[in-house]
């Protein structure tokens, strides 16, 4: 009896934002570089590198009113990042995320107005909205802050749309 040769293919699943322009043309796809691994004992277990490969490049998207750089979620720890992205010449970092209940009430407002203030652009944090029947709840507080660190619009945890007036005067 013949088997026919088998090879195991290693699928690679990627945390990923798309970006794209006005006319719905994609202009940019970063792949999150930090993978997130957090055990608190009895509050939380999250282990996104037994599933996600972690991405290798930065993401500068170019638009009309400048340059933006794109981290997702735990991205936004590592001040390195943000470091690279102003000296990339970006007037603003998106953070799409899903920081959860046990870090976001003490690290999600904090780092947003740290990387703004430390490198001197504007910083928008846009979180998932909490949603209680879901196995993961996510902090939610979608936010933006100036490059003062000051926040200049956010949400609590419910579905919202946040509207920030961006002054690139105010940049450096």
């Amino acid at each position: 009896m013949e088997v026919p040769f088998q090879r195991k293919i290693k699928i690679k699943i990627f945390n990923t934002c798309l970006i794209f322009d006005p006319n719905g043309n994609q202009i940019g796809k970063h792949r999150k570089l930090h993978l997130f691994d957090i055990d608190i004992p009895g509050k939380i277990k999250f282990v996104e590198s037994e599933t996600l490969t972690r991405g290798s490049t930065v993401t500068v998207v170019e638009t009309k009113f400048g340059n933006i750089g794109v981290g997702i979620c735990y991205d936004l720890r590592f001040t390195e990042l943000a470091q690279l992205y102003q000296k990339l010449g970006c007037k603003m970092i998106c953070y799409p995320g899903a920081f959860n209940l046990t870090t976001g009430p003490v690290h999600w407002e904090l780092l947003l107005r740290s990387r703004a203030l430390d490198n001197q652009l504007f910083v928008a944090g846009i979180c998932s909205a909490r949603n209680t029947d879901a196995t993961y709840h996510a902090w939610g507080h979608s936010t933006v802050a100036n490059p003062w660190g000051e926040i200049i619009a956010t949400t609590d945890h419910d579905e919202d749309i946040v509207y920030a007036k961006i002054d690139l005067k105010k940049n450096r």
